[in-house]
């Protein structure tokens, strides 16, 4: 094994968050390695948002198209679908990191490719796929930034029947002739939009009583529907009980409860995540294996003033932007550190609390999409709050009518009446993704009902249902 090498900090993960981290410390001048054991720019960037997004733009601007008088006899036929999937492996660059190397090498960090492990206190031990290995010392921190990983659930005959996970439902090469989807949260129903429009007939099989279980129910429900409309099968409250494999290359069948069987040609088990801590050699510094990594508000992990953990691998929000957005704080939090200056002199805010507990976007890219923030009014009553949830039905909005023949979308803003601030919104209908920023800002600046009145949407936009949700809470 080489000598250790010396580093101000050495990132252990090369996702977005990580990548994050390595931009805000080679900012501040610090000295960074950066240790990757597959792709630089991680599971976003080859194997879900990225691909994913390429895949379904097509589908909803199609969707779009179709409600429009004067366009929509022109976009009846069939997606290329051949077409979308070659569009889809330019945004991943054919998976192939070479984009991302290049940036690295461009701000002078240091690109480490191999598998590796905590190897003690501020240390990290690199073994490359050609067998090298190499200790990497950390002067002042160690980030991980490993992720998380598909779950696939211990069923009778799963080995044996080599299951998609999120990971092959973005990167296929043709259209299965017929997917059956297990799950009912975002992978599942995107990808079931996805597929269901390139060609696949999709049977969706949830387990809850809902699709979009972490949103407003009216979110799965109206998602449900469209999806139906669409041609796919949704069923929900069914499990399943055991897969069966015909040979090699032979459809898949799944056993549902009770004994029905059902047969596809691909079955995606979008079941969730777990993180990826199992070998990265935790219990060399007294932490547990196989867990989530707890950290305070600066992602730092108690009890080990130079490890930090941002991204999906500390459980705080399993969202691309969010561990970009911790790892900003991090990243300003041990430039400030190292340099030992006070945090609230720090940039991105490192001196205040994170808002990534409290103030969660997310946009679902279905048709319709579906976009929320913070709590939803279950969430909100569970936690004690005195609240009132405000309803409106996004078709009566003049914006929304001319953005689409038939829109059919739904608006909820949940208002803490003690305070009268926001507390959380959702929004679900074609164009829904790009009203939750300004959700996320109401939410987040606790910017107070009588403010927002002033807040003037712009004539005729979606938009306007600001306008609506406020009107109606007054009454």
């Amino acid at each position: 094994m080489s000598e250790a090498v010396e580093y101000d900090v050495v990132v252990l993960g090369g996702g977005p968050a990580g990548e994050n981290i390595v931009d805000r410390t080679r900012a501040a001048g610090l000295s960074t390695a950066l240790v990757e054991s597959e792709l630089v720019g991680g599971e976003c960037s080859y194997w879900a948002c990225v691909p994913s997004k390429a895949l379904l733009r097509p589908v909803l601007a199609r969707a779009d198209a179709r409600r429009v008088r004067g366009l929509a006899d022109a976009v009846q036929g069939p997606l290329d679908t051949a077409a979308v999937l070659a569009h889809r492996n330019y945004w991943t660059g054919d998976w192939k990191d070479q984009g991302q190397i290049d940036w690295i090498d461009s701000i002078g960090a240091h690109v480490y490719r191999g598998h590796g492990r905590l190897y003690g206190v501020r240390k990290v031990a690199v073994t490359s796929p050609e067998g090298e290995h190499h200790i990497l010392s950390a002067r002042h921190a160690v980030v991980v930034a490993t992720g998380t990983r598909a779950v696939i659930p211990d069923l009778p005959g799963i080995a044996g029947a080599r299951p998609w996970t999120s990971r092959e439902a973005t990167s296929a090469q043709e259209a299965p002739g017929r997917l059956l989807i297990v799950g009912g949260s975002v992978v599942a129903v995107e990808m079931a939009t996805a597929w269901q429009a390139l060609g696949s007939q999709v049977t969706v099989l949830a387990r809850g009583p809902g699709l979009l279980p972490r949103m407003e129910p009216f979110a799965g429900e109206l998602v449900a529907e469209a999806l139906r409309e669409a041609g796919a099968v949704v069923r929900i409250g069914v499990s399943v009980e055991a897969v069966v494999r015909d040979g090699s290359t032979g459809p898949v069948s799944v056993v549902l409860e009770g004994g029905e069987t059902l047969e596809g040609d691909e079955l995606l088990m979008a079941t969730g995540r777990a993180p990826r801590t199992e070998d990265i050699g935790l219990d060399t510094v007294g932490l547990p294996v196989g867990r989530w990594i707890d950290v305070d508000d600066t992602c730092r992990v108690p009890g080990h003033d130079w490890l930090y953990a941002v991204g999906d691998v500390n459980h705080r929000a399993l969202l691309t932007h969010q561990g970009k957005y911790q790892a900003r704080i991090a990243g300003a939090v041990i430039a400030a550190r190292a340099a030992g200056t006070p945090l609230d002199t720090a940039p991105w805010g490192a001196h205040t609390p994170t808002a990534d507990t409290r103030a969660l976007p997310q946009a679902v890219f279905t048709d319709p999409e579906a976009a929320a923030v913070g709590l939803t009014l279950a969430e909100a009553e569970r936690a004690g709050h005195r609240v009132r949830a405000v309803d409106y039905d996004m078709s009566k909005v003049s914006g929304a009518g001319l953005y689409a023949d038939g829109y059919k979308g739904r608006a909820r803003m949940i208002v803490d009446l003690d305070r009268e601030v926001l507390l959380g919104a959702t929004f679900v209908g074609p164009g829904a993704a790009e009203l939750v920023h300004a959700a996320t800002v109401a939410v987040v600046g606790e910017v107070p009902i009588q403010r927002l009145w002033h807040a003037v949407p712009s004539f005729p936009t979606i938009s306007e249902v600001w306008l609506r949700l406020l009107e109606t809470y007054r009454g």
